[in-house]
Protein backbone atom coordinates (compact mmCIF):
# COMPACT_ATOMS: atom_id res chain seq x y z
CA UNK A 1 0.00 0.00 0.00
CA UNK A 2 1.41 3.61 -1.24
CA UNK A 3 1.06 5.74 1.86
CA UNK A 4 3.18 8.95 -0.06
CA UNK A 5 4.09 9.63 3.97
CA UNK A 6 7.09 12.35 4.04
CA UNK A 7 8.93 13.18 7.19
CA UNK A 8 9.53 16.82 8.23
CA UNK A 9 12.87 17.93 6.68
CA UNK A 10 15.85 17.60 8.87
CA UNK A 11 17.38 21.58 9.66
CA UNK A 12 21.83 20.65 9.72
CA UNK A 13 24.17 23.80 10.69
CA UNK A 14 26.21 25.24 8.27
CA UNK A 15 29.33 23.74 9.79
CA UNK A 16 28.26 20.38 9.64
CA UNK A 17 26.71 21.06 5.98
CA UNK A 18 30.29 22.07 5.16
CA UNK A 19 32.23 19.34 6.43
CA UNK A 20 30.04 16.44 5.15
CA UNK A 21 30.00 18.14 1.71
CA UNK A 22 34.04 17.79 1.63
CA UNK A 23 33.99 14.80 2.79
CA UNK A 24 31.34 13.43 -0.03
CA UNK A 25 33.61 14.79 -2.42
CA UNK A 26 36.56 13.47 -1.20
CA UNK A 27 35.57 10.03 -1.03
CA UNK A 28 33.73 10.49 -4.86
CA UNK A 29 37.48 11.96 -5.74
CA UNK A 30 38.92 8.42 -4.30
CA UNK A 31 36.04 6.77 -6.36
CA UNK A 32 37.10 7.74 -9.10
CA UNK A 33 40.72 7.20 -9.07
CA UNK A 34 40.60 3.63 -7.97
CA UNK A 35 36.79 2.59 -9.08
CA UNK A 36 36.32 0.25 -11.78
CA UNK A 37 34.19 2.63 -13.94
CA UNK A 38 35.48 3.45 -17.46
CA UNK A 39 34.69 6.85 -18.37
CA UNK A 40 33.87 8.73 -21.24
CA UNK A 41 35.71 11.39 -22.39
CA UNK A 42 35.28 14.54 -24.63
CA UNK A 43 35.89 13.57 -28.17
CA UNK A 44 34.70 16.99 -29.56
CA UNK A 45 33.27 15.08 -32.27
CA UNK A 46 30.03 16.21 -34.42
CA UNK A 47 26.72 14.26 -34.02
CA UNK A 48 25.89 11.22 -35.59
CA UNK A 49 23.25 10.52 -38.47
CA UNK A 50 20.78 9.32 -36.64
CA UNK A 51 19.01 11.76 -33.89
CA UNK A 52 17.35 10.18 -31.33
CA UNK A 53 16.26 13.46 -28.97
CA UNK A 54 16.53 17.27 -29.08
CA UNK A 55 15.59 19.28 -26.43
CA UNK A 56 15.77 23.12 -25.57
CA UNK A 57 15.04 24.71 -22.13
CA UNK A 58 14.48 28.57 -21.39
CA UNK A 59 17.34 29.94 -19.78
CA UNK A 60 16.22 33.43 -18.56
CA UNK A 61 12.83 32.71 -16.37
CA UNK A 62 11.48 35.12 -14.27
CA UNK A 63 11.11 33.49 -11.13
CA UNK A 64 9.34 35.09 -8.02
CA UNK A 65 12.28 35.95 -5.31
CA UNK A 66 14.96 35.22 -7.59
CA UNK A 67 17.12 38.23 -8.68
CA UNK A 68 17.42 38.57 -12.67
CA UNK A 69 21.50 39.01 -12.48
CA UNK A 70 21.53 34.91 -11.07
CA UNK A 71 19.72 34.05 -13.90
CA UNK A 72 22.23 36.35 -16.48
CA UNK A 73 24.87 34.49 -14.10
CA UNK A 74 23.66 30.90 -15.01
CA UNK A 75 23.68 31.34 -18.37
CA UNK A 76 27.46 32.07 -18.25
CA UNK A 77 27.81 29.18 -16.17
CA UNK A 78 26.44 26.66 -18.39
CA UNK A 79 28.59 27.97 -21.55
CA UNK A 80 31.65 27.06 -19.41
CA UNK A 81 30.29 23.59 -18.59
CA UNK A 82 29.19 22.87 -21.37
CA UNK A 83 32.65 23.44 -22.92
CA UNK A 84 33.45 20.36 -21.41
CA UNK A 85 30.86 17.92 -22.53
CA UNK A 86 29.36 19.22 -26.04
CA UNK A 87 30.79 16.33 -28.53
CA UNK A 88 31.07 13.34 -26.00
CA UNK A 89 31.51 10.45 -27.51
CA UNK A 90 29.92 7.29 -25.14
CA UNK A 91 31.15 4.23 -26.14
CA UNK A 92 30.06 0.31 -25.75
CA UNK A 93 30.48 -0.40 -21.94
CA UNK A 94 31.45 3.53 -20.84
CA UNK A 95 30.08 5.84 -18.47
CA UNK A 96 29.01 9.63 -18.58
CA UNK A 97 29.53 11.92 -15.23
CA UNK A 98 28.52 15.25 -15.37
CA UNK A 99 31.16 16.06 -12.91
CA UNK A 100 33.92 13.71 -14.08
CA UNK A 101 33.57 15.93 -17.12
CA UNK A 102 32.88 19.59 -15.78
CA UNK A 103 35.08 19.62 -13.03
CA UNK A 104 34.08 21.84 -10.17
CA UNK A 105 32.60 25.14 -10.62
CA UNK A 106 34.94 27.63 -9.09
CA UNK A 107 35.42 31.42 -9.50
CA UNK A 108 39.04 31.21 -10.86
CA UNK A 109 37.29 28.92 -14.17
CA UNK A 110 35.18 32.04 -14.58
CA UNK A 111 31.98 30.59 -12.87
CA UNK A 112 29.75 33.46 -11.47
CA UNK A 113 27.28 33.42 -8.28
CA UNK A 114 24.24 32.15 -9.50
CA UNK A 115 20.69 30.16 -7.64
CA UNK A 116 21.22 27.40 -5.58
CA UNK A 117 18.87 25.31 -3.31
CA UNK A 118 19.59 25.18 0.03
CA UNK A 119 17.34 22.44 2.15
CA UNK A 120 14.33 24.16 -0.25
CA UNK A 121 15.61 27.10 0.65
CA UNK A 122 16.89 29.93 -2.48
CA UNK A 123 20.25 30.53 -2.08
CA UNK A 124 23.25 31.78 -4.11
CA UNK A 125 26.44 30.34 -4.64
CA UNK A 126 29.28 30.19 -7.51
CA UNK A 127 28.53 27.85 -10.27
CA UNK A 128 24.84 27.60 -9.06
CA UNK A 129 22.11 27.33 -12.08
CA UNK A 130 23.79 24.05 -13.20
CA UNK A 131 21.11 21.70 -12.69
CA UNK A 132 19.29 23.29 -15.75
CA UNK A 133 22.18 21.23 -17.51
CA UNK A 134 21.68 18.13 -15.46
CA UNK A 135 17.66 18.31 -15.97
CA UNK A 136 18.53 18.36 -19.97
CA UNK A 137 20.87 15.95 -20.02
CA UNK A 138 18.42 13.52 -17.45
CA UNK A 139 15.20 14.19 -20.00
CA UNK A 140 16.88 13.32 -22.84
CA UNK A 141 18.67 10.31 -21.61
CA UNK A 142 14.70 8.88 -21.15
CA UNK A 143 14.51 9.11 -24.89
CA UNK A 144 17.14 6.58 -25.40
CA UNK A 145 18.55 2.82 -24.79
CA UNK A 146 21.51 4.71 -21.92
CA UNK A 147 20.94 3.22 -18.79
CA UNK A 148 20.77 5.96 -15.71
CA UNK A 149 22.96 4.75 -12.89
CA UNK A 150 23.07 7.40 -10.74
CA UNK A 151 20.37 9.99 -11.06
CA UNK A 152 19.91 12.59 -7.65
CA UNK A 153 15.93 13.66 -7.50
CA UNK A 154 14.96 17.04 -6.46
CA UNK A 155 13.42 16.68 -2.89
CA UNK A 156 11.92 20.36 -3.21
CA UNK A 157 9.34 21.46 -5.02
CA UNK A 158 10.31 25.30 -5.24
CA UNK A 159 8.14 26.87 -7.92
CA UNK A 160 5.10 26.33 -9.35
CA UNK A 161 4.34 25.09 -12.59
CA UNK A 162 4.61 27.72 -15.45
CA UNK A 163 4.68 26.81 -19.06
CA UNK A 164 5.70 23.22 -17.85
CA UNK A 165 6.39 21.02 -20.71
CA UNK A 166 7.42 18.03 -19.41
CA UNK A 167 5.95 16.04 -16.61
CA UNK A 168 6.78 16.90 -13.12
CA UNK A 169 9.73 15.70 -11.86
CA UNK A 170 11.74 14.92 -14.83
CA UNK A 171 14.97 16.76 -13.78
CA UNK A 172 18.33 15.52 -12.06
CA UNK A 173 19.81 17.93 -8.93
CA UNK A 174 23.54 18.63 -9.38
CA UNK A 175 25.95 19.39 -6.48
CA UNK A 176 29.47 18.41 -7.20
CA UNK A 177 30.90 16.03 -7.42
CA UNK A 178 28.85 13.41 -5.39
CA UNK A 179 25.46 14.33 -6.46
CA UNK A 180 25.79 13.44 -9.95
CA UNK A 181 24.29 12.61 -13.63
CA UNK A 182 25.56 9.36 -14.62
CA UNK A 183 24.63 7.29 -17.93
CA UNK A 184 25.69 3.76 -18.71
CA UNK A 185 25.98 2.85 -22.32
CA UNK A 186 25.27 -1.05 -22.07
CA UNK A 187 24.32 -1.39 -25.64
CA UNK A 188 27.03 -2.02 -28.73
CA UNK A 189 25.65 1.14 -30.31
CA UNK A 190 27.50 4.67 -29.39
CA UNK A 191 26.24 7.55 -29.08
CA UNK A 192 27.39 11.39 -28.97
CA UNK A 193 26.03 14.31 -26.75
CA UNK A 194 25.73 17.79 -28.34
CA UNK A 195 25.25 20.95 -26.14
CA UNK A 196 25.01 23.96 -27.19
CA UNK A 197 23.37 27.94 -26.16
CA UNK A 198 21.93 30.97 -27.77
CA UNK A 199 20.45 34.13 -26.42
CA UNK A 200 17.06 32.32 -25.05
CA UNK A 201 17.66 28.64 -25.02
CA UNK A 202 19.99 25.71 -23.14
CA UNK A 203 19.76 23.36 -26.54
CA UNK A 204 20.59 19.87 -26.31
CA UNK A 205 20.69 16.48 -28.38
CA UNK A 206 21.81 12.88 -28.46
CA UNK A 207 22.41 11.05 -31.54
CA UNK A 208 23.57 7.63 -32.18
CA UNK A 209 25.84 5.87 -35.21
CA UNK A 210 22.92 3.48 -35.63
CA UNK A 211 19.03 3.53 -36.53
CA UNK A 212 17.83 2.43 -33.49
CA UNK A 213 14.03 1.64 -34.99
CA UNK A 214 12.09 3.14 -31.66
CA UNK A 215 10.41 5.52 -30.25
CA UNK A 216 10.51 6.64 -27.21
CA UNK A 217 7.96 8.51 -24.30
CA UNK A 218 8.14 9.94 -20.96
CA UNK A 219 4.60 10.20 -19.57
CA UNK A 220 3.71 10.53 -15.56
CA UNK A 221 0.75 8.46 -13.68
CA UNK A 222 -0.75 8.67 -10.44
CA UNK A 223 0.10 12.51 -9.63
CA UNK A 224 -1.41 13.77 -6.42
CA UNK A 225 -0.93 16.28 -3.62
CA UNK A 226 -0.82 15.45 -0.22
CA UNK A 227 -0.61 17.32 3.11
CA UNK A 228 1.52 15.59 5.87
CA UNK A 229 1.13 15.26 9.62
CA UNK A 230 3.73 17.58 10.07
CA UNK A 231 1.74 20.09 8.19
CA UNK A 232 3.46 20.65 5.02
CA UNK A 233 2.36 19.63 1.64
CA UNK A 234 4.08 17.20 -0.48
CA UNK A 235 4.09 16.42 -4.56
CA UNK A 236 3.94 12.80 -6.13
CA UNK A 237 4.04 10.87 -9.40
CA UNK A 238 5.29 8.31 -11.08
CA UNK A 239 7.28 8.26 -14.43
CA UNK A 240 7.48 6.03 -16.88
CA UNK A 241 9.13 5.03 -20.16
CA UNK A 242 7.55 3.89 -23.21
CA UNK A 243 9.56 2.02 -25.94
CA UNK A 244 8.07 1.46 -29.27
CA UNK A 245 9.69 -1.13 -31.99
CA UNK A 246 9.11 0.58 -35.15
CA UNK A 247 9.99 -2.56 -37.04
CA UNK A 248 6.46 -4.59 -35.87
CA UNK A 249 4.75 -1.92 -33.31
CA UNK A 250 5.31 -3.57 -30.09
CA UNK A 251 5.62 -1.65 -27.45
CA UNK A 252 7.18 -2.29 -24.02
CA UNK A 253 6.72 0.08 -20.89
CA UNK A 254 9.28 0.70 -17.94
CA UNK A 255 8.80 2.47 -14.50
CA UNK A 256 11.47 5.26 -14.68
CA UNK A 257 11.56 6.38 -10.99
CA UNK A 258 8.90 7.59 -8.35
CA UNK A 259 8.84 11.16 -6.95
CA UNK A 260 7.98 12.72 -3.59
CA UNK A 261 8.69 15.88 -2.94
CA UNK A 262 7.91 18.73 -0.76
CA UNK A 263 5.94 21.72 -1.46
CA UNK A 264 7.60 25.02 -0.88
CA UNK A 265 4.62 26.89 -1.71
CA UNK A 266 0.69 26.37 -1.23
CA UNK A 267 -0.75 24.18 -3.60
CA UNK A 268 -3.14 26.86 -4.45
CA UNK A 269 -1.03 28.29 -6.37
CA UNK A 270 -0.65 24.99 -8.70
CA UNK A 271 -4.25 24.80 -9.23
CA UNK A 272 -4.52 28.14 -10.53
CA UNK A 273 -1.82 27.56 -12.64
CA UNK A 274 -3.19 24.13 -14.47
CA UNK A 275 -6.72 26.47 -14.88
CA UNK A 276 -4.88 29.20 -16.81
Amino acid sequence: MVTHNVNKPVVRSTFRKQIGKEYFILKRKINWLFGSKNFASQNAAPPFSYSLIKHQSFLLRPLKGVDMYLQHNKAVNLKLAIRNIDGVIIRPGETFSVWKMVGRPTASKGYLEGLVLDNGNISKGIGGGLCQLGNLLYWMALHTPLTIKERWRHGFDVFPDINRTIPFACGATLSYNYVDLQLLNATDKTFCIHLWIDEEYLHGEITCNEDLKQRYEVFETDHLIKQQWWGGYTRHNKIWKRITNLSDLSRAEELVAENNAIMMYSPLLQMKNNQK
